[in-house]
């Protein structure tokens, strides 16, 4: 966890990702507690599979609901300083056209057609997730959360843009082989990758503190 006490987010949509996350820390103790009741019939190891992905689940919803939000803030507002890539986003003419007849607002056309393009796209990959919020910032997110997280950590840490978007591959990576794969060793049909209470409270805290670092960037 965070050495010092981090001002979290109070909007709703924060919120809904510490709850995911809490829910994700309750089956890691379920498997810490039942560890010692361990038989041929319990793989416990199966605890913390189920806790990992719903981590990387909670922090997948927060980027997209955290952009629905900044575009439908950012949309309704009268102003020029719009992050370029929002400025250049483009409008089905149906939608230009309900517009022009008042069916609809600008803010309302853009928000939805936000969601349209981005609600079916997994925001579990780096690049994916820094053009999406290109959408709401102009910050170059990844090494400026980078630099957040040294300063929470008073500088003991030297992470970079790099070092923090490898671990989040990495986490994402074995997301994928849980859901996909059921864990298995490559070129085996029953035996499953070790993972341990320690691996994934490690992954649960490090994608707590990647958002709230995100977070504090977006402002």
């Amino acid at each position: 966890m965070l050495g010092l006490p981090i001002q979290r987010p109070q909007t709703r949509e924060f919120q809904a990702f510490t709850t995911n996350l809490d829910y994700a820390r309750k089956m890691i103790t379920a498997g810490k507690n039942l560890a010692a009741f361990e038989s041929p019939l319990l793989d416990i190891g199966d605890f913390y599979r189920a806790a990992w992905v719903q981590a990387v689940s909670a922090i997948d919803h927060w980027f997209h609901e955290e952009l629905y939000r900044r575009v439908a803030v950012l949309a309704g507002q009268d102003s020029d300083d719009m992050p370029y890539q929002l400025t250049r986003f483009e409008l089905p003419l149906a939608m230009v056209e309900e517009i022009r007849r008042g069916d609809t607002t600008l803010a309302d056309a853009v928000s939805e057609h936000v969601k349209a393009k981005w609600s079916n796209a997994s925001l579990q990959n780096p690049r994916k997730i820094s053009e999406a919020l290109k959408l709401v910032t102009e910050e170059d997110i990844w090494a400026k959360a980078a630099v957040q997280m040294n300063e929470w950590n008073h500088g003991r840490t030297s992470l970079t843009a790099q070092t923090l978007k490898k671990r989040y591959v990495e986490i994402m990576e074995r997301r994928n082989k849980i859901a996909h794969d059921a864990d298995l060793v490559e070129g085996h049909l029953k035996q499953r990758r070790p993972i341990t209470e320690g691996d994934v409270t490690d992954a649960v805290d490090w994608l707590e503190r990647t958002a709230l670092a995100i977070a504090k960037v977006l402002g």
